[in-house]
């Protein structure tokens, strides 16, 4: 059984830069110098083609049935279609290479009454006539009616059945070789257009595309139409293949309706473009008319016209009446309309009547007899033999509905090819006979309504020379008559000729029809295209139609693997050599330093870019620098990485900022989303690489190891090669964004010691050391700092906390070298925190007890903020909301002693976070009796001290609460409105705070 198995599509050419490539830069014209793409590649080696393509060829089977919606149908198609059987000698012209032996093979009785739906009907010991099996390389099958079309309710149906389609193409694959691969199908209703090919061939198709085009009910419903497909073999070659059911009908208006769906199955039908080798979109390559090779087939619907169909019918039965030799039914029914023939019209039918049978005089002589066989004489040429099959259907050609369509230019006739019609009319025959045609009482007239042609691009091509050619004779002419050349008074014999464009020529048939000769396709390449057979399998009894096959010898060019991977890696080296003497180049110099502070430049390529040893919120600064070493100006920039799914898209990570020395383009491309910088010849730029983890996200990620400090920066060359740069650090573990429960696990030695903790031991602290170490250092900073400003400050100078009443943990805006200094500071304060070593040591010598304290304090401050379940954790909070209800909504009013009680009685559930909630407050309380205290011993009189320091206290209580609210507790914003929750956040600490 064959696979299904769809070979891929061609995409189209690929625009997205590939890093480590050598891109032409998006949005910019591509200079003369620049030929280094995937896409300028592609063209190089398809300007090479004539090198990789060779000449080869495929053998095509081209079939179409009409299975009228019966059931068991299937059951033939094996035979006939793969196995080339159920074709009549005795009824066929065509001159058979390897005659058939008749003697061999099941009679026509036999073989009419021996017929089942449940297996095929084909005769037996019928070893098979036309080449099938693996003889094949592209079989195609159209079928028409697998479903009933004359059923409204199908043909409105908005979805295909596909259940009938599954069986045929079970059927088909049943009796393929083994191998053979799917390569396109398509349904319409009942039209199914399937397509395989050989494990050989199937490799080699691509730009496979389908449509189907509807034509009936409305113009547009799929009781009748065409299903289409294109696919290009072998790279070079490409293939349209129609299958359609034309309107049906005898009538003039039906001839041109069929007329009609011809012609709205080509404008309608579209496919998807196809790419050339060069990654370009081949001109006009998605319609039809512009393949190189097409196959269109099907049941058309034309008829015979200008003859009675009963005449048709008598006269071919005398023909199919031989196939019976030992009776039968359908002998019988072909025995008894002749009789009755007989008995109407008398056996003395002269010449005269033959002009309602046939054009031929002498056949009709002959067969006035109904009585009489027709035997074709051995002596005589079966072309001028009047009794011969073939002189019969040569006077019926003449009436073919398609061949005089084809002539008068109304339908077919741009090329369109068929070959020698050598078989009887494939339709409408009565179902289960080899030879009775339709004996119902319509008695419709038989007809050759199923077909199969054929058109090359060399055929199309001729055909519009000619009638380009007819079209400069008509305009010669007309501007002949126009000086008056064909004026009575002109002497005739000065006429060269006399040239009649309505009539001359119009019986003509097309001098090209079966000219066979080589086609050139659309890329360039020799085809050439040779029917073997044509001829319909009389013999299948399961339809009233008969299944028509056709078989094709395609010789065509074929691009070469092998030979096309050989040039393109010649291209490659020739490209690249080329490239690399014309495209910029620059030089990349990082400036490494080591941790003992030595300096050392090193290339790029050995190490990239190292930042050591980095900590919470303390930036690192390395340089890298970058010279135009080259010829021509370059212009660069940092593009987008490459990044995985978890990590943010740019240029940079989000702990990496990248500065140049000098200001960017004014005009970049509009394409390039990032700053970028043109460098002279000879000119280099120093390039800013800044680390600076403060995002505490990022900071707990890489606490826990799930996240690294690594990356690679693209450095794009436009119209060069990209410079990976990889950056990286080692992270020192930090006490922020921590949760209080791993703090308080910690040992002695701080998280650098202990980066992991030691929980198998348990808690070894009441509350975290990082709080006890830094409220005990603010409080003694605080009362040294209070105590230095009073013996040190001038008289007209403020006192810190009269900058903001948030001292020491918000301070007042300064000056660039202070704020650097403090920040310097704050570092060495979350150095001691991770070292475990005493914070107030760590001061450089000389500092101020203002700036110490200012450090200490804000970095508490942002300490207790970055912890991850805070304080007061969200489930306290909770129930602090529950239990602690603001004294308006109670009975009776508390006192704060009774508030502070209800808080710790809350919070004694979690006695890490109450201990670190005593830390913090008793340190905000000494904090402000420190401040009030300053203050008071500098008023002058008793009662403005009072007033003074109950006013300064008020303010300290409000603004702690306020900041220090925010960072103790973790409960999400209060909504906009609540008003009285967010005061009470602020009051569970003032409680605390106040007297």
């Amino acid at each position: 059984m064959s696979s299904s198995l769809r070979p891929n599509l061609s995409p189209g050419p690929q625009t997205r830069p590939t890093p480590g490539a050598y891109p032409s830069t998006p949005g910019e014209p591509a200079s003369p110098e620049t030929v280094s793409s995937e896409l300028s590649l592609s063209q190089a080696v398809y300007k090479r083609r004539a090198e990789y393509i060779v000449s080869r060829k495929i053998r095509i089977k081209v079939g179409t049935w009409n299975v009228a919606a019966l059931s068991g149908t299937e059951k033939d198609i094996g035979s006939w279609f793969v196995g080339g059987k159920g074709v009549s000698e005795s009824l066929s012209v065509h001159p058979f290479e390897d005659p058939i032996h008749a003697e061999s093979i099941e009679d026509v009785g036999h073989q009419e009454a021996r017929r089942r739906k449940t297996a095929s009907t084909t005769p037996l010991n019928d070893p098979g006539f036309l080449p099938g099996g693996d003889e094949i390389g592209l079989y195609v099958l159209g079928l028409q009616e697998i479903v009933d079309v004359s059923s409204t309710a199908e043909a409105l149906k908005p979805y295909n059945d596909p259940h009938p389609s599954r069986r045929w193409k079970h059927a088909v694959e049943s009796a393929l070789p083994g191998g053979y691969v799917k390569i396109a199908e398509q349904q319409l209703v009942g039209l199914f257009l399937v397509i395989y090919a050989a494990p050989m061939i199937a490799p080699t198709i691509s730009d496979v595309a389908t449509t189907s085009v509807g034509t009936g009910l409305m113009g547009y419903m799929g009781n009748k139409g065409a299903v289409v497909a294109r696919i290009v073999l072998g790279g070079c070659t490409r293939i349209v293949l129609v299958d359609c059911h034309l309107s049906a009908g005898v009538e003039k208006g039906n001839l041109e309706r069929r007329d009609w769906d011809a012609s709205q199955v080509v404008r309608r039908a579209r496919f998807s473009p196809v790419y050339n080798g060069a990654g370009e979109v081949e001109e006009a390559s998605d319609s039809i008319g512009s393949e190189d090779v097409a196959f269109w087939f099907g049941d058309l619907n034309y008829r015979l016209e200008g003859m009675p169909g009963e005449d048709v019918r008598r006269l071919l039965m005398l023909h199919t009446k031989n196939e019976y030799w030992d009776g039968g039914k359908s002998k019988r029914k072909i025995d008894a309309e002749l009789a009755m023939h007989n008995s109407r019209y008398g056996n003395d039918c002269t010449e005269d009547d033959s002009s309602s049978r046939t054009s031929s005089s002498n056949h009709s002589t002959s067969s006035a007899d109904t009585s009489m066989t027709l035997h074709a004489s051995e002596a005589m040429d079966p072309s001028s033999d009047p009794a011969s099959l073939q002189t019969t259907l040569a006077s019926l050609l003449p009436h073919d509905q398609l061949h005089q369509q084809m002539r008068k230019r109304k339908a077919f006739h741009d090329g369109w090819r068929e070959g020698p019609i050598d078989f009887l009319p494939t339709y409408k025959y009565d179902v289960g006979s080899v030879g009775m045609f339709d004996s119902s009482e319509k008695k419709r007239g038989p007809s050759w309504c199923d077909r199969i042609l054929f058109r090359t691009r060399r055929d199309k091509q001729a055909y519009h020379d000619r009638v380009h050619k007819d079209e400069s004779v008509k305009k010669r002419d007309d501007e002949m008559r126009a000086h008056g050349i064909d004026d009575p008074s002109v002497n005739e014999e000065d006429v060269l000729f006399d040239y009649d464009p309505a009539n001359d020529g119009a019986d003509d048939d097309y001098d090209d029809a079966h000219d066979l000769d080589s086609n050139t396709t659309a890329v360039g390449s020799e085809d050439k295209l040779h029917l073997e057979y044509y001829t319909s399998h009389q013999r299948v009894l399961s339809s009233d139609h008969k299944p028509l096959d056709a078989i094709f010898t395609l010789t065509y060019d074929a691009v070469d693997p092998d030979l096309k991977a050989k040039i393109h890696q010649e291209v490659a080296r020739e490209l690249d050599k080329a490239e690399n003497e014309r495209r910029p180049a620059v030089t990349v110099i990082v400036d490494h330093h080591d941790e003992g502070n030595n300096n050392s430049t090193l290339s790029i390529d050995r190490e990239g870019v190292d930042f050591g040893d980095v900590r919470f919120d303390s930036p690192r600064t390395r340089h890298i620098t970058v010279a135009n070493t080259g010829r021509v100006p370059a212009t660069i920039g940092f593009t987008d990485r490459i990044v995985i799914s978890d990590q943010a898209a740019g240029a940079a990570p989000s702990w990496l900022d990248i500065s140049f020395d000098r200001s960017c383009d004014k005009q970049p491309p509009s394409s390039e989303p990032h700053d970028i910088y043109t460098l002279e010849p000879g000119d280099a730029a120093n390039v800013h690489l800044t680390l600076h983890v403060s995002d505490l996200g990022l900071v707990r990620n890489l606490n826990e190891g799930k996240a690294h400090l690594e990356d690679v920066l693209v450095l794009r060359i436009h119209n060069g090669r990209d410079y990976f740069l990889p950056v990286r650090a080692r992270w020192l573990q930090s006490s922020f964004s921590r949760s209080v429960d791993e703090l308080v696990r910690l040992p002695e030695g701080g998280v650098r010691q202990h980066p992991t903790g030691d929980h198998a031991n348990g808690v070894k602290w009441s509350a975290p050391r990082e709080i006890f170490r830094l409220t005990e250092a603010a409080e003694e900073l605080t009362e040294r700092a209070v105590a230095e400003w009073g013996m040190r400050c001038a008289d007209d100078e403020k006192p810190p906390w009269e900058h903001h009443t948030g001292w020491p943990f918000i301070h007042a805006p300064t000056d660039a070298d202070s704020e650097k200094q403090k920040n310097q500071l704050k570092h060495l304060v979350r150095e001691a925190l991770d070292t475990d070593t005493p914070i107030v040591e760590c001061f450089p010598p000389g500092t101020s007890s203002v700036l110490r304290l200012e450090a200490v304090a804000e970095t508490l401050l942002s300490f207790l903020a970055s912890l991850s379940d805070g304080i007061i954790t969200a489930a306290l909070w909770a129930e602090l909301l529950e239990t602690n209800t603001p004294a308006s909504k109670k009975k009776k009013s508390l006192s704060i002693e009774e508030e502070r009680l209800e808080i710790l009685d809350t919070l004694t559930s979690s006695p890490a976070h109450s201990t670190s909630f005593t830390f913090v407050t008793s340190m905000l309380v000494k904090i402000i009796a420190e401040i009030v205290a300053a203050v008071s011993s500098s008023s002058s009189s008793s009662s403005a001290n009072n007033q003074q320091r109950v006013q300064l206290r008020g303010q300290l209580e409000d603004s702690y609460a306020s900041l220090f609210s925010n960072a103790v507790i973790r409960a999400a914003p209060p909504a906009v409105g609540t008003k009285e929750r967010k005061g009470r956040r602020e009051r569970v600490l003032k409680v605390f705070l106040c007297d």
